[in-house]
């Protein structure tokens, strides 16, 4: 039974918890956005509101309400609620969580959720003492992360959950969120008065996250000037700066929004936007990214998606790299800008990244084929019988009538070359080649000079 004490204790803990934490929603309807993963009719709100949830998995970055979920889930049950932090505690903790949940099943029969923040966090063998629970019902585990959980969490306890992602809030949500703390009783209660520009601000700074647009808030207020016994503070531009000088974008260099951004970057290259290019650029050397994993990934781009379109690609990327290694930031950016605006401008060409996937294909599942005789060493006894091998240098353009592919594969079957840039230049001269080699291999030709018998 709680005493007058511990009620005093509570509420003196409340008033002094951060804006964020008193402004958690307690139920489904003071909950903002989501509606795609938690809105009037989707799987996870009807599960919470007939008290039938099974284990899901809630997925998001920071500030988009999974904790806020579970508390939610855990005001309206009727099962038991535990709770586990992934960061502090172990696999002793685990099964005793387990073990209680155990036996208020076998008691009782109340069910117990069990709900695990930043379940990425735990290793293999603690997600492992948590399998056979899950499995047999033992608990309904409601785990959050902010990791794909599709590479951070075990597949058998992958199999066993629904995976609901929770996306960044949209501004509109953030708004919403802003202006209830603005005038709600556990929030500011309207004792200041909050500037439009200023809200515009806080949602510009917190990037999706209603955590730092309400610590933003909390920050500014407490700055805010004004006359107490008959103008209230009023919250301003300025002192959203003062409260957070620097916007915060998401960005996490071994996570997930590393490799969307990365992603991002890469795929507005080759759209040729070079606008999107430099902008993904930016988040991630605003992010303090890696100078050299950007230039490696441009390198790979030069090749893989530029090619033989524009050769001099690869060339500047390189340039780039260098430069990137051995200047580093901040100068590094001007580097790998012009690069990256570079890539964006040139033709693309995927015919080379294409032509080595077919051909390792052909490798690795078709037949063996034989190195034809005329193109095999000769440097064994018995090669004069190989037959002549024709010297390309020895002819007027270099060109001879002679296979170079071993049976069975035609011209053309791996590379195809594309219609832009320089490839598109050198295409007639390819199909010329490829037909003054119809077929006709056997036709006579120049030997290898004697004193080029060396060269393989």
């Amino acid at each position: 039974m709680q005493s007058l004490f511990d009620e005093g204790a509570d509420r003196f803990r409340a008033q002094a918890a951060p804006l964020a934490a008193r402004m958690r929603p307690r139920t489904l309807d003071e909950f903002v956005g989501q509606d795609e993963a938690v809105g009037q009719g989707t799987w996870l709100r009807r599960a919470i509101d007939a008290d039938a949830l099974s284990s899901v998995i809630l997925y998001g970055p920071a500030g988009t309400g999974k904790t806020s979920l579970a508390r939610i889930i855990a005001a309206v049950t009727k099962a038991r609620f535990e709770e586990v932090s992934a960061v502090s505690g172990g696999v002793a903790e685990l099964r005793k969580a387990i073990a209680a949940a155990n036996d208020s099943l076998g008691l009782s029969g109340q069910r117990t959720i069990l709900f695990i923040d930043e379940i990425h966090r735990f290793s293999k063998s603690q997600q492992d003492a948590l399998l056979h629970a899950v499995e047999d019902r033992i608990v309904v585990l409601v785990g959050a992360t902010t990791e794909n959980p599709f590479f951070e969490v075990n597949a058998p306890l992958i199999s066993r959950s629904r995976v609901v992602e929770l996306l960044p809030l949209s501004d509109e949500a953030v708004h919403e969120i802003v202006r209830r703390a603005v005038l709600d009783t556990r929030g500011l209660a309207g004792d200041i008065v909050l500037e439009a520009s200023a809200e515009d601000a806080i949602v510009l700074t917190a990037g999706g996250d209603a955590r730092v647009a309400l610590t933003t808030l909390e920050l500014a207020a407490a700055m805010a000037t004004g006359d107490a016994a008959s103008v209230p503070p009023t919250v301003t531009v300025d002192s959203v700066r003062e409260a957070s000088p620097t916007r915060i974008l998401p960005y996490d260099k071994t996570g997930d929004v590393h490799y969307d951004v990365i992603s991002a970057f890469i795929k507005s290259m080759r759209g040729s936007d070079p606008d999107a290019a430099v902008y993904w650029l930016a988040r991630m050397i605003n992010g303090g990214e890696d100078p050299k994993f950007i230039a490696r990934r441009m390198l790979i781009f030069a090749s893989e998606d530029v090619g033989n379109a524009d050769p001099q690609a690869l060339l500047i990327v390189h340039a780039a790299f260098k430069a990137a290694e051995s200047i580093g930031w901040p100068e590094a950016r001007i580097n790998l800008a012009q690069a990256a605006v570079y890539l964006a401008l040139a033709p693309k060409s995927n015919a080379a990244y294409v032509a080595i996937d077919e051909a390792l294909a052909q490798v690795r599942t078709g037949p063996a084929r034989a190195v034809p005789n005329h193109l095999r060493d000769r440097h064994r006894p018995g090669a004069e019988e190989y037959g002549p091998y024709h010297y390309p240098h020895a002819a007027p353009d270099a060109v001879v009538d002679q296979r170079y592919l071993p049976d069975g594969l035609e011209h053309g079957a791996f590379f195809s070359a594309s219609d832009r840039g320089w490839e598109a230049e050198h295409q007639a001269r390819l199909e010329a080649i490829r037909k003054r080699r119809s077929g006709r291999d056997d036709r006579p030709g120049d030997a290898v000079a004697p004193e080029l018998e060396n060269d393989r």
